[in-house]
């Protein structure tokens, strides 16, 4: 019998938590050297991204019951291996095929991290206050684990080459997964949610055909329509759905979802155009772009504590306003961006930005399960949380469709020139513009104050921690 050990298993389940995360946006500030060296067009760095939170955000919710089911332990464990072995295949992979496979490996890998640690931690921990501490602590290592990925990018790429950000991966991994076999303890749900494996699939096929359709063409907006069509269809009728979808119903959650999966677009084309616009169009070191996004990273991981301190005491409609106005005035300052546009300006749009970022998460989790029983409050969270991978990958899509308009085909993407690639950029910092703008006046459907979800007829009342542990993943 393991002795538990709390706060280790918390810093257990954080290291794992800090690579889904990094590995999210660690590989924007690499793809100008992994295109040239594996000879890649824009399509194909969009998937070397996208094939990674595609999967990432298709799967969480299916992980999470599946280690409801087998075990939190067992399958976490699993994920970390899946994990080392699709980091070991992106560092040696020979072209863009094996890359891309092997980013899909780690998202499956991933999948496996970040609900089910969370699941772990909220086991480790029965004290209600020190669980909410300890979600705390959860929240800000995300935050920074998503705003920090460039700029440890900057560093890895510009020292031995984009290989090594996948390499790294590998110590790290070694060590939790020792670290895991003597002091994290099994667990499982008293009660597992079946899984539905045809709103699984309908799911995966949803998505991918909507990131299929902005990368490759037209053509798959057929599968993603069809696909939608058999989704709804599908978890309408199911007595345990992958999604409830009559949480939909909810205008409140309506707009949790929606600023989720628009914070997100607007942080990832952010990322991917600032990367290559950084290094092709201004011919900065992966360093020195990698520096230039630093305070984007303070300002998101500094402010995303307060942001959960000022959701509890005023609720969530103020600080997810701000969210929207502090992305709505980043995107407007860049929206002129050329090619000769001062270094200060580029840094404090990057500060914005991250100020919005920082405060996004708390409210839109909270907004997502307001006025909800326990028994619905996961699913509500888990929605919320798939929503915020889904507009990873629509951004990187969307953004990728944008700079790709400064290549013609069989041009590569850094022989386009300086001028054009800065000006190739613009529309996207228009969408980051109006994505914050939309999240600003969206924030109206959220509660002005917190309101006391009410009880479950037919479920006893569940610890205040426990809920919040539900509804963070």
């Amino acid at each position: 019998m393991k002795e538990t050990r709390p706060w280790l298993v918390l810093a257990i389940c954080c290291t794992s938590i800090f690579l889904v995360g990094m590995d999210t946006t660690v590989v924007n500030i690499a793809l100008p050297s992994i295109a040239g060296d594996l000879g890649l067009d824009t399509g194909r760095l969009q998937w070397v991204v996208d094939a990674y939170t595609l999967v990432l955000a298709s799967l969480l919710i299916t992980s999470g019951a599946l280690a409801d089911k087998l075990g939190r332990r067992r399958v976490f464990r699993f994920g970390l291996v899946l994990f080392a072995i699709g980091s070991a295949a992106c560092a040696l992979a020979p072209g863009a095929g094996t890359l891309v496979a092997a980013r899909v490996i780690q998202g499956v890998g991933g999948s496996m991290l970040s609900p089910v640690a969370l699941a772990i931690v909220v086991s480790a921990i029965t004290d209600a206050r020190r669980r909410a501490q300890a979600i705390g602590v959860w929240a800000a290592v995300f935050g920074l684990s998503m705003a920090a990925g460039p700029v440890l990018g900057g560093v890895l790429t510009g020292g031995p080459g984009w290989r090594t950000v996948f390499w790294a991966n590998l110590p790290i991994i070694a060590v939790v997964l020792v670290l895991t076999a003597f002091f994290v303890p099994e667990s499982r749900s008293p009660r597992a949610r079946s899984l539905d494996v045809p709103g699984q699939l309908l799911l995966i096929a949803m998505v991918g055909g909507t990131v299929a359709a902005l990368i490759e063409g037209p053509v798959f907006w057929w599968v993603a329509g069809l696909a939608t069509v058999l989704f709804i269809s599908v978890e309408s009728a199911r007595a345990e759905p992958l999604m409830d979808l009559s949480l939909f119903r909810r205008p409140a959650f309506v707009a949790a979802v929606g600023s989720a999966v628009l914070m997100f677009v607007a942080l990832s084309v952010t990322l991917l155009l600032g990367s290559l616009y950084l290094q092709l169009a201004r011919g900065m070191s992966p360093l020195a772009a990698g520096l230039t996004t630093l305070p984007m990273a303070v300002a998101a991981t500094v402010l995303a504590p307060y942001s959960g301190y000022l959701t509890g005491r005023v609720g969530p409609r103020f600080p997810l306003r701000l969210a929207g106005i502090f992305t709505f005035a980043g995107g407007l300052i860049l929206i002129g961006l050329s090619d000769r546009t001062g270094v200060p300006v580029l840094l404090l749009a990057h500060l914005l930005l991250g100020v919005g970022v920082g405060f996004a998460n708390a409210p839109i989790t909270n907004t997502a399960v307001s006025g909800l029983p326990p028994s619905r409050s996961g699913v509500a969270g888990g929605i919320a949380s798939t929503s915020r991978q889904v507009g990873t990958a629509l951004g990187v899509a969307l953004g990728g469709a944008f700079i790709g308009t400064a290549a013609p085909a069989g041009v590569a993407l850094g022989d386009a020139g300086p001028a054009a690639l800065a000006e190739a950029t613009r529309p996207g910092w228009v969408l980051v513009a109006g994505c914050g703008l939309v999240v600003a006046l969206a924030a109206r459907a959220a509660p002005a104050m917190d309101r006391k979800p009410p009880r479950d007829r037919h479920r006893p009342p569940v610890p205040p921690g426990v809920m919040i542990a539900e509804t963070a993943a």
